[in-house]
């Protein structure tokens, strides 16, 4: 005759087993929002017209859409976050396995945040306050922030336009403005196949540079053009 104390202990463990299966299902969206729920956990959520937003202490693992932002709370975990016209905005003590990527929109990652892979736009800024990053950054024609105590691993570079990005429409003319913040680093070499405004804090370390000159500055803030 089984163990009775066992038999429950089996119970419990399968009881557990299926409300986190239950916890993590997809949410799979053709037109509309989704929503990841503060402190819960789920697998892909995804939608192609529409936003998605993940709440503050929410688990998830790719979350994607096409046409559409995506914004999170504080203290969130993800695998990656993607878009393709949209913006990007990630809370505090965020942390991110893979990489952020939008084409048509910007990316702000703020503060105690840790992203795994790299952070990338076509057209759009970037924007990093007290990040670490794993991968590089990478851009056409946004403007990059590596603010204040950000620390980016695999370098910086800023793409030239050509045809490989039709049907993408590369933004005009004017120059990236770069900036690398007060105590911010930048392993990996910084490379620039298009002209752009590199500014580059005195208190600042960054890897060799290519394609452009940097600018020194020693205030809080970047000098306004």
């Amino acid at each position: 005759m089984p163990n009775t104390r066992t038999s429950l202990s089996i119970a419990l463990a399968l009881l557990l087993a299926a409300g986190t299966a239950a916890a993590q299902q997809d949410i799979s969206k053709v037109n509309g929002s989704v929503l990841a729920q503060a402190g819960q956990q789920y697998g892909d959520v995804s939608t192609v017209n529409g936003s998605v937003t993940v709440e503050t202490g929410a688990s998830v693992e790719d979350a994607e859409t096409v046409n559409g932002s995506i914004r999170t709370g504080d203290d969130i975990n993800a695998d990656s976050l993607s878009t393709v016209n949209g913006s990007i905005r990630v809370g505090e003590r965020a942390t991110l396995r893979g990489g952020v990527e939008t084409v048509n929109g910007s990316i702000f990652v703020d503060r105690a945040s840790t992203v795994g892979g790299g952070v990338s736009t076509v057209n759009g800024a970037i924007g990093l306050v007290g990040v670490q990053v794993g991968g590089g950054i990478e851009t056409v024609s946004g403007d990059v922030t590596v603010g204040v105590g950000s620390r980016v691993a695999g370098g910086l570079k800023v793409n030239k336009p050509n045809s490989n990005w039709f049907p993408v429409r590369v933004g005009g003319n004017r120059k990236p403005r770069i900036i690398i913040g007060p105590q911010a680093v930048v392993d990996g070499e910084l490379v620039f196949e298009r002209e752009v405004t590199l500014y580059v804090h005195e208190t600042a370390r960054i890897g060799k540079v290519t394609g452009a000159t940097a600018i020194p500055f020693s205030g809080a803030r970047a000098p306004t053009e």
